[in-house]
């Protein structure tokens, strides 16, 4: 069970994924866990119960930190994910803002789309399917695991059925 939750490619890919992924929502983060009441009080104007407002500050921070190191990347990512999926609809898709960002400044300060979520969202989609890579602690530990797993003695190890 935990290798499939460690497993990941060797790869370098999914550390081009996940380092712009997890700086950005390390500050994001940060911003609201300088100011959770703040923060809680804004969600409380949306109509988001204070539980999920300090979620949203988990999954983003936390979730930032663990998309970083790689460690329970795939949890990690889907916290961030499930944030960035209500963060754009409850601020930006209801309101009906459109789905580009306010690169002008044309709009009222908040009034902008959804585009930088749904990159949010596809990124950690790609976590969650394919693993931080090389480059993380759960490449180190499915590793340790693989290697703990081949050394087990026999009557130890998972038996696999065998089709005839």
């Amino acid at each position: 069970m935990w290798m499939k939750l460690f497993e990941t490619n060797a790869g370098l890919g999914m550390f081009w994924i996940r380092l712009p992924l997890a700086i950005t929502m390390i500050f994001h983060g940060w911003e609201k866990v300088k100011n959770i009441p703040g923060f809680i009080a804004s969600c409380d104007n949306l109509g988001i119960p204070p539980v999920f407002a300090v979620l949203a500050v988990c999954g983003e921070f936390l979730g930032g930190i663990g998309v970083l190191v790689g460690l329970l990347s795939r949890i990690a990512a889907f916290g961030v994910g499930c944030t960035m999926a209500v963060a754009a609809v409850t601020r930006h898709i209801i309101p009906g803002y459109g789905y580009l960002m306010n690169w002008h400044g044309a709009l009222p300060l908040g009034a902008e789309g959804f585009e930088f979520h749904t990159l949010a969202i596809g990124m950690s989609l790609g976590i969650m399917f394919l693993g931080a890579g090389k480059f993380s602690l759960d490449y180190a530990i499915a590793r340790q695991l693989a290697r703990a797993r081949r050394s087990a003695p026999i009557t130890q190890r998972e038996r696999v059925p065998v089709h005839i």
